[in-house]
């Protein structure tokens, strides 16, 4: 018998994708500690590392580029759309290559999040691509005009052809994929509990005033770090290593740690708009402080979705960068919706791959 094996192809594009496709791992190495997993992408290992504590093969290979940005809400359209050329000029190169890894190494199954070129590599090696997303590039793509409808037309080709589409909450309808499936959030489990943390990195304001600043892996350029000193008797925590010395902002600068550990201790979470931070803060029940990000269509279905179902508040960008956070005084605005969002994404996709294999 062959070990079983996945291959796990995740999109060139900031830390989130990586971190929910980590967290689905995570639960299927739990799950099913016999079966192989290999990541293909060039996130950081040391990232993946943070969620996933097993054996794994890390490969680096690039399918897409998402999109290209100088920080977390600078985007360069013009840059994304070349190197999208160039990387549907390589295709087939790419294509042949992988297709030759997965058959050398008995690999069964694909799991995207969500490389369209996943699909072509996972059925010239004969096997299947599952895909996970809530959002397609193509979403993406299409609202920029008809400068990027070839690009849509070539990435929307491959997903209707996916075997399989497990749909995340704070979604488009991504009606191009054939077979959907409707999951819970993806949300791993913190590392330590409140009084553990709160002892470990001597935390003494209250959970209320205590305040997790995280703006993905790209992060912000000009974080107005100033009006920290506004608040003194507020606790601010931030992975930022370039963030000034202040005696109110804990920097946290060990990569075996991520902001989802810190979400316990936090009244609440100031973020931009991310699927992964906001449904780890979802299956935390943290409140959200969101920026607004403009020409971005994933963000008006992720702020929606916290205006839903979490506690909440919406700060437009200039007077994050332009004001003096004033708007951290006010009280947070309660979820419009009732019922609750499923937590249960990460172990409803981890057993359905375990049932395939």
């Amino acid at each position: 018998m062959t070990q079983p094996s996945i291959y796990i192809a995740i999109t060139s594009h900031g830390f989130g994708h990586a971190v929910r496709a980590a967290t689905v791992a995570e639960k299927l190495q739990q799950l099913r500690p016999d079966i192989a997993l290999t990541f293909v992408t060039v996130a950081p290992e040391w990232l993946l590392r943070s969620y996933v504590k097993g054996d794994f093969v890390y490969r680096q290979q690039v399918f897409d580029v998402g999109v290209i940005q100088s920080d977390s809400l600078t985007m360069n359209k013009p840059a994304t759309w070349s190197k999208m050329q160039e990387i549907i000029a390589q295709q087939d190169r790419i294509i042949t290559e992988e297709s030759k890894y997965i058959q050398d190494n008995n690999i069964g199954l694909i799991l995207a999040d969500i490389p369209a070129l996943a699909v072509p590599i996972a059925h010239a090696a004969g096997i299947p691509c599952w895909m996970m997303s809530n959002f397609g590039w193509d979403f993406i793509y299409r609202d920029w005009g008809a400068e990027f409808s070839e690009i849509v037309t070539w990435i929307e080709k491959y997903y209707h052809n996916c075997d399989r589409l497990f749909r995340l909450p704070l979604a488009e309808s991504m009606s191009v994929f054939p077979t959907i499936t409707d999951v819970g959030l993806t949300g791993s489990q913190p590392q330590f509990s409140n009084n553990e943390l709160r002892q470990k990195f001597n935390l003494t304001a209250s959970k209320e005033k205590t305040i997790l600043l995280t703006f993905g892996g790209l992060g912000l350029q000009a974080i107005p770090y100033h009006n920290l000193q506004r608040f003194p008797d507020w606790q601010f925590i931030t992975f930022d290593r370039a963030a000034p010395d202040l005696p109110n902002l804990l920097k946290i600068k060990d990569n075996t740690l991520r902001p989802l550990d810190f979400m316990p201790v936090c009244g609440r979470i100031f973020s931009k708009p991310g699927y992964s931070t906001f449904s780890e803060a979802l299956c935390c029940d943290v409140p959200i402080v969101s920026l607004t990000r403009e020409d971005f269509p994933e963000a008006p279905l992720l702020l929606n979705g916290i205006q839903d179902c979490s506690q909440h508040q919406i700060v437009p960008t200039e007077e994050f960068f332009k004001g003096d956070w004033s708007f951290l005084h006010q009280d947070l605005l309660p979820p419009r919706k009732t019922e609750r969002l499923a937590k249960d994404g990460a172990e409803t996709i981890a057993q359905e791959i375990s049932n395939y294999f």
